[in-house]
């Protein structure tokens, strides 16, 4: 946490004490010490709430979101991702709860792509299929990095605002790279991520992800496949082994992926298709149908908790993983040890691989253009 500055004549009114949330009448915000990293940097935690009984938690580390409490049908309050109680447990996270992922989210085949003329080498820190690539931004990605954050305010809600600047070389990626993230929760239940980016010297391939594990019910131990699952798209991405796209954009009619009417998660995720098999269940990216704006993504829906998280974005896919590498083996909340299947991410995003694959929309970005990427989760219950 940065040191706060009080000016003398507040010290002679008593005002030495700890600093009070910024509150408006309708929501509040307030900034606290999450522990410290092993180097000893202190690392801030930021708790916004909105006046309809939803908190966001933001930690510096990883700009995670730490937890999302929301109301059911019957006004029970949940958390419902998944993640850990402290520093302590997030400084263990594999399998990227909460995260800001970066520089690049999802796959690049082979941790290998050329730029400009160069070739540039990344760690290989994934390999499904026993075939190599890079994932999530490498071995030290954007969410194991501690980010600066301040308390903002945007569009008549409370926020938190964290800055992260990613050296030329970082990871393997050329250029020197200015990335703000920001959370946001206002009184219609919208808690907003966005992020911005600039580079300077070279390009850079960019594709910043928000990457919470969801669960809408009110036990993070129960299984994700009895929610429903909309998503606005009527293609997708096959893969080879790797979970590298091919390249085809396949229509989603008549296969288990197809998800443009509300359709439990489970329904399908068994059957025999070798899509399927090669991603151990859903782990691709659907293309979505509508191309400019933001526009709708995405629904959850848990059919016995009441509550429904639509998604809005701006980018050109959504990445649905369906937890299939939870193993019970992460002490999680609470004592859980989040089981198979327990919870499932929805991530916006460019396609993954884009780097390697011209006919996919550019991941490019040049010195002198602003990356921009919004992820809005619209609840209801």
């Amino acid at each position: 946490m940065k040191p706060i500055f009080l000016l003398l004549p507040l010290l002679a009114l008593g005002a030495c004490s700890k600093e009070k949330p910024a509150t408006s009448a309708t929501s509040s915000i307030s900034e606290e010490s999450y522990g410290k990293l092993p180097d000893g940097r202190e690392v801030a935690l930021y708790t916004l709430t909105n006046k309809n009984g939803m908190t966001a938690k933001v930690t510096e580390y990883g700009a995670i979101l730490v937890g999302l409490e929301v109301p059911d049908k019957d006004g029970k309050v949940a958390d419902v991702t998944h993640g850990y109680d402290t520093l302590a447990g997030w400084l263990t996270n594999t399998s990227y709860f909460g995260s800001t992922v970066g520089r690049y989210g999802n796959r690049i085949a082979h941790g290998k792509f050329s730029l400009d003329g160069e070739e540039y080498t990344l760690a290989t820190n994934n390999s499904p299929g026993d075939i190599p690539c890079a994932l999530h931004g490498g071995i030290k990605g954007f969410d194991k990095v501690l980010w600066s954050g301040k308390k903002i305010s945007k569009d008549g809600a409370n926020g938190v605002e964290l800055t992260y600047v990613s050296k030329d070389g970082e990871e393997g990626y050329p250029g020197e790279l200015t990335a703000v993230v920001t959370y946001t929760l206002n009184d219609d239940n919208e808690l907003i991520w966005s992020a911005k980016a600039t580079v300077t010297g070279k390009s850079t391939p960019l594709n910043i992800v928000h990457h919470s594990y969801w669960n809408l019910s009110n036990d993070q131990m129960s299984s994700i496949n009895d929610h429903l699952l909309t998503l606005d798209a009527d293609h997708y991405l096959p893969t080879d082994a790797g979970l590298i796209p091919t390249g085809e954009i396949a229509p989603v009619a008549d296969t288990p992926f197809d998800f443009t009417k509300p359709t439990a998660i489970g329904d399908r995720v068994e059957v025999e298709n070798e899509a399927l098999k090669l991603g151990g269940g859903y782990d691709h990216c659907w293309v979505l149908t509508k191309k400019d704006g933001l526009r709708h993504a995405a629904t959850l829906h848990d059919p016995k908790s009441g509550r429904s998280m639509e998604i809005l974005t701006d980018q050109p896919g959504i990445q649905f993983y369906g937890g299939n590498f939870l193993d019970g083996k992460a002490v999680g909340k609470g004592g859980d040890k989040y089981p198979f299947r327990s919870a499932c991410c929805l991530e916006t995003q460019v396609y993954p691989d884009s780097p390697n694959q011209p006919t996919f929309p550019s991941c490019i970005l040049a010195p002198g253009q602003t990356y921009s990427h919004t992820m809005v989760h619209k609840f209801s219950w």
